[in-house]
């Protein structure tokens, strides 16, 4: 345990500065994505301009200094938004996190000066989006026997190979991307560049026809003698597996914080509705099955929120916190899906109707238990930590 938590409350994200994001998103939210979830679910359809709109109320770079353009926010207001745009659609809520938590920090941690003047005041204003490459069809949990090579040709590298399963795949201008330039299973033999679209044969490939998330953009990244400088390397050649793990702890606090917006989305629906549907002459919720399925969903949430909380107090404090954020998004996202799935059963034959929201949520939210780090891997990662 980090004996500095016990000095502080357990309840870090209750401040003025919480408060205003998370109404400011929810505003925002009502008004500019709610009249369109539906459809853009349907039609799995990112809308690029909302990113853009986003960037006007600074969303795009929340962790971002104010010097390089963001918003200048620690991660209690960052969870905050996260929660408030995945309880309208979880879809947006991921778009937002990955260029987020991933690209965009991963240049603002490891890049240079030269390389975050660059890049960083585009990504946070919105004006461009985020994409980050690490997965590839071969090597999902297994990173480390990447195939996706990068072989150094003077002051340049070529690289070939494809990333999938990567968020903004498409849309994004700009794509981190973690590539070998070494021997298989040294973890210290994959570097991380930042390559824009444009370059000659870095290119955008089959987009996923996905059973939730449907409007974030799932995509490849393919890789056919695409020729980088080598001032495109972000930090040193051979750091990159070991950044990627750095990224992910941060990453994992933003999923974590999407399963929690899932989860009260789900509940706060479920609660309503089982207050206004009537059976036997009574409100559903006077029925100790549903009452009791309520408590379970309200205590568990508030649950997760407290580990999430916790981490992002450690990552504020730029204490350790690999253990801390997997114990957050292992259980916040396996709370999630119980969470939508017991929504679904209190609505009951309407649960399983595109026109209430707990069908999308049920949909999108098992994308929790596998993105940055399976549920399995979390617990990998925990048990190495408390078995040290």
């Amino acid at each position: 345990m980090h004996l500095e938590t016990l000095e502080r409350p357990l309840d870090f994200s209750n401040s003025e500065s919480v408060k205003m994001v998370a109404e400011s998103v929810s505003n925002f939210a009502r008004k500019e994505i709610l009249p369109f979830v539906s459809q853009w679910d349907e039609q799995q359809w990112f809308p690029f301009e909302l990113f853009q709109k986003m960037g006007e109320i600074g969303l795009m770079g929340m962790l971002v200094p104010e010097e390089l353009g963001g918003s200048g926010l620690g991660y209690y207001e960052y969870v905050a938004a996260i929660v408030e745009l995945t309880k309208v659609d979880p879809s947006v809520g991921l778009s937002m996190a990955a260029h987020n938590s991933l690209c965009t920090n991963h240049i603002l941690t490891f890049g240079n000066d030269e390389q975050k003047k660059k890049y960083i005041p585009k990504l946070a204003s919105g004006e461009w989006a985020g994409a980050w490459g690490l997965t590839e069809p071969n090597t999902g949990s297994d990173a480390g026997n990447m195939r996706t090579v990068a072989v150094k040709d003077g002051d340049y590298y070529i690289i070939n190979g494809a990333k999938n399963f990567i968020t903004n795949g498409k849309c994004g201008q700009v794509a981190t991307v973690i590539v070998r330039t070494g021997e298989i299973g040294d973890s210290h033999a994959m570097t991380a560049f930042v390559i824009e679209k444009g370059t000659p044969g870095f290119a955008s490939g089959k987009k996923e026809n996905k059973m939730g998330m449907r409007a974030s953009e799932t995509a490849e990244l393919i890789f056919t003698d695409c020729r980088v400088h080598k001032s495109q390397i972000l930090g040193l050649e051979g750091d990159g597996f070991i950044q990627s793990l750095k990224i992910l702890d941060g990453g994992r606090i933003s999923i974590a914080a999407l399963s929690l917006g899932i989860a009260l989305g789900a509940y706060e629906a479920a609660l309503a509705y089982s207050k206004e549907r009537h059976q036997f002459n009574q409100p559903i919720s006077s029925f100790q099955a549903i009452s009791f399925k309520l408590a379970d969903m309200a205590t568990e949430i508030e649950a997760a929120k407290l580990l999430i909380d916790r981490a992002s107090f450690l990552k504020n404090e730029h204490l350790p916190v690999n253990r801390e954020s997997a114990m957050a998004k292992l259980f916040a996202s396996e709370i999630a899906v119980k969470v939508a799935n017991e929504a679904v059963q209190i609505f009951g034959g309407y649960g399983f109707i595109k026109d209430f929201p707990v069908e999308k949520f049920y949909r999108d939210v098992k994308l929790c238990t596998i993105g940055e780090g399976t549920s399995e891997i979390q617990k990998l990662v925990i048990a190495r930590s408390i078995l040290k």
